[in-house]
């Protein structure tokens, strides 16, 4: 009988200063304790090599960004991904000649670059003022053939999109990653989305049929910007959800953590298609979602 296809995934999650050598330290250790816990993919939460920059419109923190090619944190997170057998992906801030996105680089088991992830959803709001610093992606939604699953990586304000989830899925995703940086809104701290956010991406997992793993930061992070002092706390609840949006594995809002969850590939493939949401799909009715104003096509 032939072996079913079983994988074990991580999220991690912690506080970041705004020193990129200790982040990445922590980032390794928390790595190998995924590993020493059986994790096969392992997520990293986005932008973990410092700070969340994006509360400020600084130009000193656009030299923040570094090009894919060589990038230190990249090629150490290959080393380390050789060295474990894991798979990881990995979240910088790319400079690409006069352009600079928001991207994640797919690390596979090997410690192969799989290629590069550029996030296609900027926000741009009070303390994630990211338009300032990112172009809007140009790779397109994408899925990687990793050693252990096909998956999709999408990043942070992509996970509000289910047109984003349906698409890496539809290309043949098994697992959705999404690593964030969301916490409290500095202009108003009434607001709370942690609740908001968990059920958006449940529901990406539960309309797709696959697992998805969502890894946030910790931590209270104080940026001067043009206007003062920004303070956002990052509220965490990293989390595992299975394919029916099920949460099997999720952190809180203070502790560092190292989610492991095991899922049966084969049986949830069966399931999604059994299920019929893939079967009853009706593109030819979709038009509209290539317009914005519900009438004309964007061009």
């Amino acid at each position: 009988m032939e072996k079913r296809r079983t994988v074990v995934v991580s999220a991690l999650q912690f506080s970041c200063t705004d020193d990129v050598s200790t982040n990445v330290a922590t980032a390794e250790r928390l790595v190998r304790a995924a590993h020493k816990q059986g994790a096969n993919i392992i997520l990293i939460q986005e932008l973990f090599e410092g700070y969340y920059f994006c509360q400020a419109q600084r130009e000193d923190y656009i030299q923040r960004a570094k090009p894919y090619k060589d990038h230190p944190t990249i090629l150490r997170m290959q080393k380390l991904a050789k060295e474990l057998g894991v798979v990881i992906p990995v979240s910088f801030f790319e400079e690409a000649n006069n352009a600079h996105y928001n991207s994640i680089a797919i690390i596979d088991a090997d410690g192969t670059d799989l290629g590069i992830y550029r996030k296609s959803h900027i926000p741009d709001g009070p303390g994630y003022e990211e338009k300032f610093y990112f172009n809007p992606g140009d790779t397109g939604f994408k899925v990687f053939q990793t050693k252990f699953a096909k998956i999709g990586v999408a990043i942070c304000w992509d996970q509000w999109f289910p047109e984003a989830a349906r698409a890496m899925v539809l290309q043949g995703a098994e697992i959705l990653f999404y690593p964030t940086a969301i916490g409290t809104e500095p202009h108003d701290g009434s607001i709370d989305s942690r609740d908001h956010w968990k059920r958006v991406m449940q529901g990406h997992a539960g309309a797709n049929l696959v697992p998805l793993v969502a890894s946030n930061r910790i931590g209270k992070e104080i940026i001067e910007t043009e206007h003062g002092k920004s303070e956002i706390t990052f509220y965490g609840n990293s989390f595992i959800a299975g394919p029916t949006g099920e949460i099997v594995s999720i952190a809180d809002d203070k502790e560092e953590a190292v989610l492991i969850a095991q899922f049966d590939l084969d049986k949830i493939k069966t399931t999604r298609h059994s299920w019929g949401v893939f079967r009853d799909r009706r593109p030819d009715l979709y038009k509209v979602l290539l317009t914005l104003d519900g009438n004309n096509p964007v061009r």
